[in-house]
């Protein structure tokens, strides 16, 4: 079979923006039980017509399954859709400021307590794991922080133009980017010494190619990952923490994990540093993947070794 030739930052997005719209309505009409009521015609929809994303799914799902020894998982590609629309609602529910104190779970407290009283700023790798715009939480829990969120969709506009509208949080800004220059790493560097963090997803490979991916083991298979968070770390010489936010017993559960106090790139060791940096991220997205399986969302070819033939994709703006 034929791989997929588009990359992930190029699939249509009118459908699953106008889907997301739509269910922010029937959730402000009808609240959480109306919004799920609705949500499986919607996510039925998708799950039949997105044959390539169905794939993908069950792709995914497969090698996850290979890696644990739970019988209770009960993997399914539906399922796997359906928790897809209902972190899409968490996430806007995020940025217009619902999620309570209650609703969040502090995981690693140590870790918290020095994050917070870091005053240095520093470099936030998130992924398509769970909903990280519970980051939004985090800066109205902890009022001295503020964020920047690099996105490297390039048809993004109308979904943070969507953000903004229900977003009540001023100290996270978006910033769209489609490559690191030596412009916006100046930017960057100026925010960061003023004690801000610059959030940056690491497991979507660059919009610009290839070039800038390390080939690396996840989930029993070889996968590129970008190295550009780990880069920008290198030039910004700041602290690095990995964050997960994972849905757990109907609570959003944060985990945030020093990764490195500074990442030095040495010249004639530069590959071989950003490969061992990008191999250890992988490994701790896997080990997250493993606690909440059906909120991974990378809805695309994926693995080196599965083929997957060209077709429609599922939009992932989040």
């Amino acid at each position: 079979m034929a791989r997929s030739t588009t990359h992930w930052a190029k699939a249509s997005e009118a459908g699953s923006i106008l889907g997301m719209e739509f269910l922010l309505l029937v959730y402000r009409l009808f609240g959480r039980w109306g919004f799920r009521i609705i949500l499986i015609p919607v996510m039925s929809y998708f799950y039949l017509v997105k044959t390539e994303a169905r794939r993908a799914s069950r792709q995914y799902l497969n090698r996850v399954s290979s890696k644990t020894s739970s019988a209770d998982l009960k993997l399914s590609s539906f399922k796997h859709f359906l928790m897809f629309g209902e972190i899409i609602l968490d996430k806007f529910l995020a940025w217009m400021g619902r999620i309570g104190k209650g609703d969040v779970v502090f995981e690693y407290p140590e870790e918290m307590a020095a994050f917070e009283q870091n005053q240095q700023g520093g470099v936030i790798v998130v992924s398509h794991l769970g909903n990280n715009e519970v980051c939004a939480a985090l800066a109205d829990y902890l009022p001295k922080i503020r964020m920047t969120l690099l996105v490297y969709t390039q048809h993004a506009e109308r979904f943070n133009s969507m953000i903004e509208k229900i977003s009540g949080n001023s100290r996270i800004k978006t910033f769209q980017v489609t490559e690191m220059s030596p412009t916006l790493a100046m930017i960057l560097s100026d925010r960061v010494q003023q004690g801000e963090y610059i959030i940056i997803a690491g497991d979507r490979t660059p919009v610009s190619g290839q070039q800038r991916a390390s080939r690396v083991n996840f989930l029993g298979g070889k996968v590129n990952m970008p190295q550009g968070a780990f880069i920008l770390a290198g030039l910004l010489k700041c602290p690095v923490y990995l964050l997960f936010c994972l849905k757990q017993q109907e609570k959003y559960h944060i985990y945030i994990e020093k990764f490195s106090e500074r990442i030095t790139l040495a010249r004639g060791q530069r590959e071989e540093t950003l490969h061992r940096y990008v191999q250890l991220y992988a490994e701790r997205l896997q080990s997250y993947c493993l606690k909440a399986p059906l909120q991974w969302f990378n809805f695309f070819h994926f693995w080196l070794e599965d083929a997957v033939p060209t077709g429609s994709q599922m939009t992932n703006n989040e």
